[in-house]
């Protein structure tokens, strides 16, 4: 079966060490709406630059503009489409997958390739992706490996097999957004779930990387990805050097067709390594699943401290190696290379070492060197030089003549020279032979052979790797979704008491909803369903559904499975709606209320408001949806609390709530440490009482009475997206 190794390109450093080692595929970023904003990113004309690299090598270059758009940025992001496109990008990677639709209605040649951002984890939500016109969807990493090979037999599949993890289920996270002004949907994550954080659970009270988890490297198990019918496998870190995206494409390289595979994973893990490694949800929570103790590259065990400042090792250290020295799992600091001696080396350090610290090679001198490669594309060149005689350059087919040349008085042209001045390429990869080389008593100037030179290979280059034609130029009418929304839905997990238009039910086991609890509260009944929903977990809540009309759902698979049975539809606050044509693509495939981003001000969700158009106005905000356990699967002493309460380094305190899937796994779901208290929108208000104890259905018309401490606006008066 055919396969993808694609490799991330922060910079064209990184793009170029890919290709060189065979990488069959970069992605990458522009300056804007790039999910890796912090990244060096690449522009139309570096891009141009980087297609015709790679396709000259057979390579393709995916383009991602991944992240949410509003109104205002509608025509930059259908002109920045375009503009990829026509640089040469093989795929357009994106978030909002109702933006994609109107994409490809707009431009019908552009390839659509589903980001990892849309949480896409079952076959409805493959289904739905390829009915909005995408080719291939990159799945969320908590995917598991029975529910890959059902979506590969509906749609292209991209699997992550090596890099960072977020801890909260793609696309889901706001709490860079909401708890530190940097949202992640819009690139801009300050990866708060790296920090420090402590747990009120016996145990768990110290401060530690709670939330941080280790690196993902499925190894060996790619080939049962492959079996399932993957057809790339992605590797993470566009904001990784040069030599770990080497390191990694030949790893995978060696794996998947034969090769070295130790020394390519030593050269992986000294080049980037967090926590060791897990192989990830996909094959199910390990024991390495999560990195408590320490957070950054911590390279690979390669001695023991003995007294004083030797290192027992077999490693040959040089000058220019780091290392980061750990006790107890726990880094105690950072040492170089001092010298070599018997059995070992010595280092220096600030810190104070002890015999028995582990030492880690976290920077090796040699390994930049050791990772290059050359891959090129090979061309066969026939060179007729005579004098009296227009000079010819040919390839195959494609052939070029030039000026005659002039017959030479003293040093005529050799076939030497001829060579060696063609087999310079400049940055182009490609290797030269000759098939046959005349010249006989021409001469010509070394400038201008050199032009000539250059005037031949750019002509070839034309030919063997075509611009693209430009794309029509499109007007952009705008949206209106039209009427008003005055209803009110509530979101609970307990409905006692509550009176509202729309009451949505959130079960806390969702292998038991009884309807004596489904009965509590007055109005119209929906179910919660969360973005990480398997086949399996379907079957499993099939007998409740007749217990609802309708169905709330984060995740874009919900349309599909309400409409299969007949159920309305909540498009939810995770379906990420930030502008005019998603709200109305939503309308038309059939949701019969949306609720939009909770990342937009009021006047933002005012401009979309419409008939069955909802907002988030008061109440918890979910921040994290956590498809792991973070008590590392302690099943046997678990304490079972329905809620913790999760503090970080500040004081601030987050609620983080367990529920039990379908099939009686735990999930959790963190929520913001201030509520929500905004006011009336020109939308349908939508209130979130999840955990929330007490009657609590008077304050559905006067939210700011509620007994809720802390609250605040949120991005209610200044969007961070």
């Amino acid at each position: 079966m055919k396969y993808e190794i694609l490799a991330p390109a922060g910079d064209m450093s990184s793009a170029r060490a890919a290709l060189t080692c065979g990488a069959d595929a970069v992605y990458l970023g522009l300056s804007r709406f790039s999910a890796r904003s912090s990244a060096e990113n690449f522009n139309a004309a570096s891009l141009k630059e980087l297609a015709v690299h790679a396709h000259l090598l057979g390579a393709k270059v995916y383009v991602c503009l991944n992240t949410l758009i509003k109104d205002d940025e509608l025509a930059e992001f259908f002109e920045s489409v375009k503009a990829a496109w026509e640089a040469g990008a093989d795929a357009i990677l994106m978030q909002d997958m109702l933006l994609g639709k109107k994409v490809k209605e707009f431009y019908p040649e552009v390839v659509l390739h589903l980001s990892t951002q849309a949480g896409c984890c079952n076959v409805r939500g493959a289904e739905f992706a390829k009915a909005c016109g995408f080719s291939r969807v990159v799945l969320a990493r908590e995917t598991p490996l029975a529910e890959i090979r059902n979506i590969a037999n509906v749609l292209e599949t991209e699997v992550f097999v090596q890099g960072a993890l977020c801890t909260c289920f793609s696309g889901q996270c706001y709490l860079s957004s909401f708890a530190g002004n940097h949202s992640g949907n819009r690139g801009r994550c300050k990866q708060p779930c790296r920090k420090k954080y402590k747990i009120d659970r016996s145990g768990y009270e110290e401060y530690a990387y709670a939330l941080s988890l280790s690196d993902l490297s499925v190894g060996k198990r790619v080939k049962e990805l492959l079996s399932a019918g993957v057809v790339s496998f992605k590797i993470e870190g566009r904001m990784r050097r040069p030599e770990y995206v080497a390191a990694a494409v030949n790893y995978y390289r060696a794996i998947l067709e034969g090769g070295d595979e130790a020394a390519a994973l030593s050269d992986l893990k000294r080049a980037y390594n967090r926590g060791d490694y897990t192989e990830g949800l996909a094959f199910g929570q390990d024991k390495k699943f999560l990195s408590r103790k320490v957070q950054g590259h911590i390279g690979e065990n390669v001695g023991e401290m003995q007294s004083g400042s030797f290192c027992k090792s077999a490693y040959c250290a040089q000058r220019g190696d780091g290392f980061k020295i750990l006790r107890e799992g726990r880094e105690v600091g950072g040492a170089l290379f001092r010298e070599c001696g018997s059995g070992g080396f010595y280092v220096s350090s600030q810190a104070k070492l002890r015999a028995g610290d582990e030492v880690r090679l976290t920077t090796e001198a040699a390994l930049p060197q050791r990772l290059q490669s050359e891959r090129k594309r090979q061309i066969v060149l026939s060179l007729r030089f005579l004098a009296g005689e227009p000079a010819t350059v040919s390839c195959g087919d494609f052939s070029r003549t030039y000026d005659v040349l002039m017959a030479a008085k003293n040093a005529p042209l050799t076939k030497e020279e001829l060579k060696a001045n063609f087999q310079k390429t400049d940055a182009l990869p490609l290797s030269v032979t000759f098939e046959q080389v005349e010249t006989q008593d021409a001469f010509l100037p070394k400038a201008a052979l050199n032009a000539l030179r250059r005037d031949f290979y750019e002509a070839l280059v034309a030919r063997l790797v075509p611009a693209r034609e430009e794309l029509r130029k499109i007007e952009l009418v705008p949206q209106t979704t039209g009427g008003k929304e005055s209803r009110t839905a509530v979101l609970s997990d307990d409905l006692t008491g509550l009176k509202a238009d729309i009451l949505i039910y959130k079960p806390r086991d969702y292998a038991r909803i009884p309807a004596a609890e489904v009965a509590k509260g007055e109005g119209e009944k929906y179910l919660f369903l969360p973005p990480f929903f398997s086949s399996e977990d379907e079957g499993l809540i099939q007998a409740a559904l007749p217990l609802f009309c309708g169905i709330y759902c984060d995740g874009f698979y919900g349309l599909s499975l309400a409409k299969a049975y007949g159920k309305k539809f909540f498009a939810g606050t995770g379906w990420n709606l930030t502008n005019a044509f998603s709200v109305a693509e939503a309308v038309a495939a059939g949701a019969d209320c949306i609720a939009l981003s909770k990342e937009l001000t009021v006047r933002e969700q005012n401009a979309l408001a419409g008939k069955g158009i909802f907002s988030l106005d008061f109440g918890g905000v979910k921040v994290m949806d956590l498809c792991y356990c973070p008590f590392e699967k302690s099943c046997s002493v678990c304490d079972r609390r329905q809620s913790y309460t999760l503090t970080d380094e500040e004081g601030r305190k987050f609620p983080l709530h367990r529920y039990r899937a379908p099939g009686g796994n735990c999930r959790f779901e963190l929520y913001n440490c201030a509520p929500l208290v905004i006011g009336k929108h020109d939308t349908g208000r939508l209130f979130d009482f999840t955990g929330q104890a007490g009657p609590l259905s008077p304050y559905i018309r006067n939210p700011e009475d509620a007994p809720l401490a802390n609250g605040n606006r949120g991005h209610a008066n200044r969007s961070l997206l």
